[in-house]
């Protein structure tokens, strides 16, 4: 990379890391916040319904935001709307009203991000599969360091402080703005056979096997670290003997949570290596196909194999994301990437955030190991939509990245 593109990768790696920090600090509070707003299990993991669905509603105004008035400014914003919006939840937090608003505040600004810096990668980094994929890898080190993070402010301090430094990481990024303008355009067509083609249909397809993905993503990544700590009672107590009983449930089972997202971080970088190397829909088939018996023999494995297949299930589930955006990337004219990525997750985060809803509803009514059925199934559909879409596209040859 030449000296641009590493700034345009450094503001947008540091924007992604903070984006899903801010989005998967929750998931690990959530027992902690049942005890300290005394309400139900469903009813504490409605509260993040609104920031989860305005993550991805407001994506495509973003993107079209960025497309008209640049990447840039929109980044000040995202930086500067969600360190507020977590120190408002800090202030909030023994009040469920006033924390979901607070959070749906952190949903909406964190929502500029990914329309925003992922457009900067399509448009100025050439080898936009590997950018996708560090910048994905720097998603899930923001995946692993919060869960870790407010595993461990949590037992230290409480979930207060955990929001607070939310905000203090927030304002840190606007000293990264202004660096990264978005000038240089770099042609990249995803049908690379000199075929002037009508992307408006394999898109729409890809769209939808989008939403189907973004479904299985929001319903494990909320629903796993809750699922461990009810799940893991003999590797808890071996570890409560080993280390004493200052060793919390929480504690387990946010650490591993971040241990698995490490790994995907070799997902993403896989991912991103694939996508540039090969047929990008071929990837994105092998990644959605070993997904789904995963997530079945999740339901039902006990203890150390649960974990090990769920680190199987993250991996190919988090390196199949830079996989879907270099398809994007590349079918997409330049002149709408911002956009295009807009929409791109607000089907990906804005559907997807009724899997909190589905959850919810599952675990009350037929128990917790049956969500991750319901994802299999899930992910069952995803790989019929990307059969679909090859199908659609077959006649065509995969473009490489320059």
């Amino acid at each position: 990379m030449n000296s641009s593109e590493r700034r345009v990768l450094i503001n947008t790696c540091y924007g992604h890391f903070l984006c899903h920090v801010n989005m998967l600090v929750f998931p690990a509070l959530v027992l902690p916040l049942v005890g300290r707003l005394d309400i139900s299990l469903a009813e504490t993991l409605q509260i993040s319904f609104w920031m989860y669905m305005l993550l991805g509603l407001m994506a495509l105004p973003w993107g079209a935001a960025a497309d008209r008035w640049g990447a840039d400014p929109l980044m000040r914003i995202f930086y500067l709307g969600a360190g507020l919006s977590g120190l408002a939840a800090a202030l909030l937090i023994d009040s469920p009203l006033h924390l979901t608003i607070a959070l749906a505040g952190l949903g909406l600004f964190s929502g500029i991000y990914h329309p925003a810096g992922t457009g900067l990668i399509s448009k100025n980094i050439r080898k936009v599969g590997f950018a996708l994929g560090v910048n994905g890898m720097f998603g899930n080190l923001g995946m692993a360091v919060a869960p870790l993070l407010a595993g461990l402010m949590t037992w230290i301090w409480d979930p207060r402080a955990v929001f607070i430094l939310v905000g203090i990481l927030n304002f840190g990024g606007l000293a990264l703005t202004g660096r990264a303008k978005g000038e240089s355009l770099i042609e990249s067509d995803f049908f690379n056979d000199g075929e002037n083609i009508n992307w408006l249909m394999p898109f729409t397809i890809l769209m939808v096997a989008a939403i189907l993905g973004g479904v299985v993503y929001r319903g494990a990544t909320v629903i796993t670290p809750v699922y461990f700590e009810l799940k893991l009672k003999m590797l808890y107590l071996a570890l409560m003997g080993q280390f004493g009983s200052n060793i919390s449930p929480n504690l387990v089972a946010t650490f591993i949570m971040s241990s698995i997202f490490i790994v995907g971080m070799l997902g993403q970088y896989t991912g991103g290596k694939i996508a540039d190397r090969y047929d990008p829909r071929m990837g994105y088939l092998l990644f959605s196909m070993v997904m789904v018996p995963a997530a079945f023999l999740i339901a039902w494995l006990p203890e150390l194999p649960l974990v090990a297949m769920v680190f199987v299930y993250f991996f190919f589930l988090l390196g199949m994301q830079p996989v879907e955006n270099t398809l994007v990337a590349r079918m997409i004219p330049q002149r709408y990437h911002h956009t295009a990525f807009g929409l791109r997750f607000i089907l990906t985060f804005g559907v997807g955030a009724l899997a909190v809803k589905m959850i919810g509803f599952i675990e009350n009514n037929y128990g917790l190991e049956t969500v991750f059925i319901a994802l299999g199934g899930f992910g069952i559909a995803l790989v019929l939509a990307v059969l679909v879409l090859i199908g659609v596209t077959r006649s065509h040859k995969a473009g490489r990245s320059a």
